[in-house]
């Protein structure tokens, strides 16, 4: 048996996290930016970094001048929805009626199910994102597909069968009995396999019962290691619609709090119309939200108050909600980051959006010993980008005044073009001028 080591030895400017910057700190000691250095890797995991030349026992990539990040993490994306992207004209609840539904239900069929998983973890590897939080569809054969593609080529990703048994078209609804059994089996098939995790995966409030609900609050307690997921407080007709089928319930949020779905691994899209109350629960049980600006801003759906679920110490990360939102693009995710919060009367750090997008999503999905920087240890989940990818991002990057000025302008003029390579467990998934997903 062959045990030889794996070596390579990436050059670049390498730039991570140590901890989390201080909102609207733009000198802060929590970024490492370590220049023209050599990125170690052995065996898929980073083992350090150096400015010296290694030798000749590692295999080398010279990438001087180029920017190395750990990466993206994507904590809110749907599988099925890459072909509803730009679809004109609605708010969400009749953007899910028009379009939304109708693309999920062919996903039945497993064919196109295979294929629609391949397209998809082909295109996340193409922007930049190596580990994802996936919404599939009701379908089984959708996670079963899903997981089969991550697992092909080494990602972290972390899915479930989505819930959906009332307020949904015919071939997109289950029941209470028969999702309990698929949910059962796929964890059993697929939770805790590489680097697969499951999440029980409730779509909204308003499409499950209060039984599916509880069902899904059982699955959680049952295995404090699977992770939940579903969608909150996004747009104003569907808190009211959620305060309606639900007026036990104090807001939205508490809905899944009193079906025992609010804890450490839970992962909630949007958070848009939250209160006080609100960023206390979400702090308290540790669950995160996943804050989607581009979908926010497409769908017209509202601001997110991100400082001030910070200030209530809560857990921010950021996705891309494709199709909701408009690229997998997280570069992209990130500058309507900042135009939302300045919208809001905030300034949002190029740090604390990069933050965000790598090692906070590490730490609120408790998978920062795995993914999120560049430490010694961790996966060598890494991507290579070009600083800038025309004449107008050279000039702009080259009278830029400070690391700040510099990282901002990248990620505001930045998209896919800018990426040279990505690297999951040290090998390369996506080059720049290789073959482009395609759907089969």
């Amino acid at each position: 048996m062959n045990t030889a080591s794996t070596r390579l030895a990436l050059r670049g400017d390498l730039l991570d996290f140590s901890a989390a910057p201080a909102w609207g700190d733009v000198d802060s000691a929590a970024v490492r930016f370590r220049p023209d250095h050599w990125l170690l890797i052995e065996d898929g995991r980073i083992t350090g970094a150096q400015t010296a030349e290694p030798d000749a026992r590692w295999s080398r990539q010279d990438h001087r001048g180029k920017l190395i990040l750990p990466g993206f993490i994507d904590t809110h994306v749907h599988m099925p929805q890459l072909e509803v992207i730009a679809s004109y004209g609605t708010e969400l609840l009749d953007w899910l009626n028009t379009y939304t539904f109708p693309a999920e239900t062919r996903f039945a069929d497993p064919a196109y199910s295979q294929a629609g998983a391949a397209l998809f973890t082909d295109a996340l590897l193409a922007h930049g994102t190596t580990s994802a939080v996936v919404f599939p569809t009701v379908h089984k054969v959708s996670v079963d597909a899903l997981f089969s593609e991550a697992q092909q080529r080494g990602m972290r990703v972390i899915a479930g069968k989505v819930l959906q048994d009332r307020h949904s078209p015919d071939g997109l609804r289950d029941d209470v009995a028969q999702a309990e059994r698929d949910c059962i089996e796929l964890i059993e098939r697929w939770h805790g396999v590489d680097r697969l995790a499951y999440a029980v995966t409730v779509r909204f409030a308003p499409t499950s019962t209060p039984e599916q609900l509880a069902m899904a609050g059982a699955l959680c307690a049952a295995d404090a290691s699977l992770y939940m997921q579903t969608h909150v407080a996004e747009n104003r007709a569907e808190v009211q619609w959620a305060r309606e089928l639900f007026p036990e319930a104090r807001s939205y949020l508490d809905v899944y709090a009193r079906a025992g779905l609010l804890h450490p691994r839970s992962v909630l899209a949007h958070g848009i119309w939250l209160d006080d109350a609100d960023r206390a629960a979400l702090q308290s049980s540790g669950a995160q939200i996943a804050h989607s600006p581009s979908s926010n801003l497409f769908l017209g759906s509202g601001l997110f108050d991100w400082r001030a679920l910070q200030n209530a110490n809560g857990a921010v990360s950021l996705a891309s909600d494709v199709g909701g939102g408009t690229s997998l693009s997280m570069v992209r995710t990130m500058a309507d980051a900042y135009k939302v919060q300045a919208m809001a009367g905030q300034r949002l750090t190029a740090w604390q959006a990069l933050h965000a997008a790598t090692l906070g999503g590490a730490q609120a999905l408790h998978l920062s010993e795995e993914i999120g920087s560049l430490e010694a240890g961790r996966v060598a989940d890494v991507c290579v980008w070009d600083w800038a990818a025309d004449p107008v991002a050279e000039r702009r990057l080259s009278v830029a005044r400070s690391l700040h000025e510099r990282a901002f302008a990248w990620m505001t003029m930045a998209d896919d073009r800018n990426l040279v390579a990505t690297l999951v467990a040290g090998v390369a998934r996506f080059e720049r001028g290789g073959a482009k997903p395609q759907l089969a």
